[in-house]
């Protein structure tokens, strides 16, 4: 069984595979088996393949619920193959764990036990990450003999704006620049960036370039995201292939190893979260012995200008037991291991909240028995006593067994915490669908007044319905796009585990997060300047996750005040540091985590936590259940104090930009915020 993140990637490599057979092993049979493959063609592979490629999203779908038709197949396997083992990570990955578990039972009924061989970027943490992931304990190979040819990797500041230094020139701007003059200068190449909406508005300006000065360059653009319909998505990765479009905006969905051809060059809008994705996305260029370029743009935000200030925590490749460099002696271990690709993939399969889904899609299959908990983990027990007495298991004669006449795994989405998505419908062209949205991201990305951009296309969001779970949008010429606002409040549920330092006291535990989209701001094409703010009035959402805090103490307060300093303005701060750099310890990205200084008191000088009556920064998994991010910062939190004040300190500017302690998602308009007190806390959390 070869399983893939994606289709694309599984058709790529039954290509391979066909290529492969010919030389002399033709009667080997296999075969795509997704949700495109043609119920003819899925009979005949279920009855004589012996290689299946799919994807966990069907092994979720179509094979585990229908495992007597595979019974032959299921008592035979001998391998699970896991392409791009790094990708499962987060909510994906954690889902994706409950599946191999299912997998494994079956299989155990079955009468087989199938070896998991699995393909991986360079990550910290491979054999913990293999082993939370499929849970069989690992033996890591990680010798590369791949072939590589020269690169130039070009490391890409944009300027600063302004004499006070606190504002660069956009990256969009920037990246549209190098993607018209690749293309003109006839140099194939993939500009990657972080968002779909991003992607949109890059490939937009290129276009508005082009018309002007190579309009005969035009049709040899497009772009690329998660979201086209199949055919459309298809199409693209074809032309690029046959080398009839030269240059593609794209989000990570074509950073996985989809063969597209030989590329010259790619650029990076932004670091892509991760080193590993960093070589990914620039190893798209160059394969085998050619020589390349690729380009990363550093963004206006902590994690980027850190790694143009120090671009050898990019390109090193020191280990755990390597000793320090030069320079180096002082800095902790941790923060040198950091360095070339080192980061840690994280996953919780033990997630109740992800449990609860995928343990009735496991009755369905098989009743649920006591054994059970070996493969399922600790949080087993306590779903289990949830979704009985919700109704959904029935226990009886030693076993729990599914209650509804219903298909449980159709209700889980394997790629969010979100079952559910939203159709976008184009009302001038008789409401046909555009796209889908997830249910967790709608109220971001298309709320009403929402500016959706679709292949370079605009299109204004004129309602949202709840009910039927429909979005309506229209095309429009405008020049500006759209940017969400959102506050957040956070609850103490219980704490878990607690740490004492020499300066203070830190928490892990649980705790429930509100979250609202409390309006957008319209912001002009190309120079990126604020034209307006709207408020909307949208609903909010809850939910529990896991959390680290630590307090402030008394001398640090008393520190900052008598500096004449705002501590409320410091916290903020030190908060979105924080949460910036916390990426570098986990493979994640700065919107998968929240955080909260100071709660939304009637006094704005009153800094206590509501649920503590003391200064607090919390740090928490922006997902139901939490994923382990918040839990690797509290596991290195010393560290993480160590890199903030390094980022926060290093910046050139005076009061605080967007390279340090401003944030682009702060509900409060990165109000108040003080640089100063900032560097005096976390001096002072650090003993400096």
């Amino acid at each position: 069984l070869y399983l893939f993140p994606t289709k694309a990637l599984a058709q790529d490599q039954l290509r391979s595979l066909r290529q492969l057979t010919r030389g002399g092993l033709r009667e080997v049979r296999f075969g795509t088996y997704d949700g495109d493959t043609p119920r003819s063609a899925r009979n005949r592979l279920r009855r004589s393949a012996a290689i299946i490629l799919t994807n966990p999203d069907m092994l979720h779908l179509g094979i585990l619920p229908n495992h007597t038709l595979w019974a032959n197949f299921l008592a035979n396997l001998k391998f699970v193959v896991l392409d791009e083992a790094h990708v499962y990570r987060g909510v994906f990955g954690s889902q994706v764990a409950c599946v191999l578990r299912r997998l494994r039972r079956l299989c155990r009924f079955y009468g087989s036990d199938p070896q998991f061989i699995c393909c991986s970027a360079t990550i910290a943490n491979p054999a913990e990450h293999v082993e939370r992931l499929t849970g069989v304990a690992p033996i890591v190979v990680d010798d590369d003999g791949s072939p590589r040819g020269a690169k130039e990797f070009v490391l890409w500041n944009p300027p600063f704006v302004d004499r006070a230094r606190t504002a660069r020139r956009s990256a969009n701007s920037e990246a549209t620049t190098l993607f018209t003059e690749l293309v003109r200068c006839g140099l194939r190449n993939i500009t990657f960036t972080r968002a779909r909406k991003v992607a949109e508005l890059i490939l937009l300006y290129a276009q508005e370039v082009l018309r002007k000065e190579a309009p005969e360059c035009l049709p040899l653009v497009a772009s690329y995201r998660a979201g086209y319909l199949p055919e459309e998505r298809r199409r693209i990765e074809r032309e690029l292939f046959e080398g009839r479009l030269l240059g593609v905006t794209a989000t990570s969905a074509l950073e996985l190893g989809i063969d597209i051809g030989d590329l010259d060059a790619t650029v990076l809008v932004g670091y892509p979260g991760t080193i590993a994705s960093t070589w990914q996305q620039a190893g798209r260029a160059g394969r085998g012995v050619r020589e390349s370029l690729s380009i990363l743009i550093g963004l206006d935000n902590p994690l980027d200008q850190y790694f143009m200030r120090h671009p050898e925590e990019l390109f090193g490749r020191p280990h755990d037991n390597e000793p320090a460099r030069p320079g180096e002696e002082d800095r902790p271990a941790v923060a040198r291991r950091r360095a070339g690709s080192l980061e840690n993939a994280l996953i919780d399969p033990d997630n109740v909240y992800i449990l609860e889904k995928h343990l009735p899609c496991a009755a369905y299959e098989l009743p649920l028995t006591n054994r059970d908990e070996a493969l399922f983990g600790p949080g087993f027990v306590e779903a289990m006593i949830a979704l009985e007495r919700r109704g959904i298991l029935e226990y009886r004669n030693e076993r729990w067994y599914y209650r509804g006449l219903d298909y449980p795994a159709q209700k889980v989405s394997i790629r969010s915490i979100s079952s559910s998505n939203f159709a976008l419908l184009d009302e001038s062209q008789g409401y046909t669908t555009l796209e889908e949205i997830e249910a967790t991201s709608v109220f971001f990305r298309a709320h009403p007044g929402a500016i959706y951009l679709h292949q370079g296309e605009t299109y204004l969001i004129t309602r949202l319905d709840l009910g039927t779970q429909t979005v309506y949008a229209r095309p429009v010429d405008v020049n500006y796009y759209t940017e969400p606002r959102e506050i957040n409040d956070v609850r103490i549920v219980r704490s878990l585990e607690t740490r004492e330092y020499p300066t203070t006291r830190a928490y892990f535990g649980q705790v429930r997060v509100t979250t609202q989209v409390i309006g957008y701001r319209k912001k002009q094409q190309f120079t990126e300047t604020v034209l307006a703010e709207e408020y909307l009035d949208l609903p909010p959402t809850s939910y529990e996750t896991m959390a680290l805090w630590f307090d402030i103490p008394p001398r640090i307060v008393e520190e900052v005040r008598r500096r004449r300093l705002d501590l409320h303005g410091g916290l903020h701060a030190a908060e979105h540091a924080a949460i910036a750099v916390l990426p570098l310890f986990a493979m994640c990205d700065r919107w998968d985590i929240g955080g909260l200084s100071t709660p939304a008191l009637r006094q704005a000088q009153d800094t206590a936590h509501v649920d503590t009556g003391r200064p607090q920064i919390f740090i928490y998994d922006a997902f139901p259940g939490g994923v382990g991010i918040a839990e690797k910062g509290f596991e290195l939190l010393t560290e993480l104090w160590r890199t903030t004040l390094r980022a926060v300190e290093e910046c050139p500017c005076e009061a605080g930009c967007p390279s340090c302690i401003q944030s682009p998602k702060c509900g409060n308009n990165n109000e108040p915020l003080d640089k100063e007190a900032a560097v005096v806390i976390l001096k002072g959390l650090l003993r400096k």
